[in-house]
């Protein structure tokens, strides 16, 4: 049986402002990040995937860092790219929608040539992430004032 959704790379302008659409529901509305920071310079320049139910109402969103973005993030490796901003909306928890994005921006650093991807988890989600392949390296920090540990998963 097939997912009830499917994930895509947001291309289009439609798609990136349903990707931006989710990360103020689940980071702004949710967990409180104040909406200055959870948007950057960044997002004009990443990759962006999009989860979407059937009837086309987004589910989730991620995106990819690499090249010279990646690296202020990955410790200047242009090998690794960097995974951020992954966000699914309450009601599509527990439908496997998170680990799809994360393979969806697997299979888009691979096609880039990157080797390994990184990101900052909230310390919550590690489990989440370790049952992806990905380990935690490094002490907890704060960002946006939420627990966080940086991870890695060699593809």
């Amino acid at each position: 049986m097939s997912a009830p959704y499917e994930v895509r790379v947001a291309v289009d302008p439609a798609d990136r402002e349903a990707c931006f659409a989710v990360r103020k529901e689940v980071f702004v509305v949710e967990q409180g990040v104040p909406q200055d920071i959870e948007y950057d310079a960044y997002d004009a320049v990443a990759v962006h995937v999009l989860a979407v139910r059937e009837d086309g109402e987004p589910l989730g969103t991620g995106r990819l860092l690499h090249g010279a973005e990646a690296a202020s993030k990955t410790g200047g490796d242009p090998a690794l790219g960097s995974l951020g901003r992954l966000a699914v909306t309450a009601r599509a928890r527990g439908l496997g929608v998170g680990a799809a994005l994360v393979r969806a921006i697997e299979d888009a650093a691979r096609a880039r040539g990157l080797t390994a991807v990184d990101l900052h988890a909230q310390s919550h989600a590690l489990g989440f992430y370790e049952r992806l392949g990905y380990a935690a390296y490094g002490p907890e920090f704060p960002d946006a004032g939420i627990p966080h540990r940086a991870m890695r998963r060699a593809l």
